[in-house]
Order: C-alpha cells, then structure tokens, then sequence
C-alpha cells in the first residue's frame, strides 16, 4: 500500500475514533438515565427499551473498534 492510501487509513481511523468517543458519550447518558429512574419505571417497557438501547450502543462501539483494529492491520501490514 502506498504512502497516500495509509495517510488516507489514518485519517478514517482517526474520524472512527471521534465517532466512537461521540457513541460512547451518548450511551453512558442513557445509561445513566436508566440508572437514575424509579425501579418501577426501570422494570417497565421504557427501561427495557432503555437498557435495550445500551446494549446496541455498545455493540456499535465494539464495531467500530474492531474496524478500527483492521484498518491499522493494513496499515502496519
């Protein structure tokens, strides 16, 4: 891979990990939603909805760390 390609990689890393922070941001407020919700309200259909929604955040956090992985495998490769 030439040098303007892994330049180009970098870059695309470096906007995964903005995004990853900003997703990060968003879930722990959720979470701390929920947290901050009356049992009642927790065990109801909006804080299943709600722990629903930290779980598939994270899961896109996972991703995006996995790609990231694999873009700096190719860079360094």
């Amino acid at each position: 891979m030439n040098r303007s390609r892994r330049k180009e990689l970098r870059e695309i890393n470096e906007r995964l990990g903005t995004i990853k922070d900003e997703l990060e941001t968003v879930r722990d407020d959720e979470q701390d939603a929920y947290d901050n919700l009356p049992e009642s309200i927790q065990a109801s259909d909006r804080g299943d909805q709600m722990t629903d929604n930290v779980d598939v955040l994270q899961d896109a956090i996972d991703a995006i760390d996995d790609a990231i992985d694999k873009i700096e495998d190719v860079v360094a490769g």
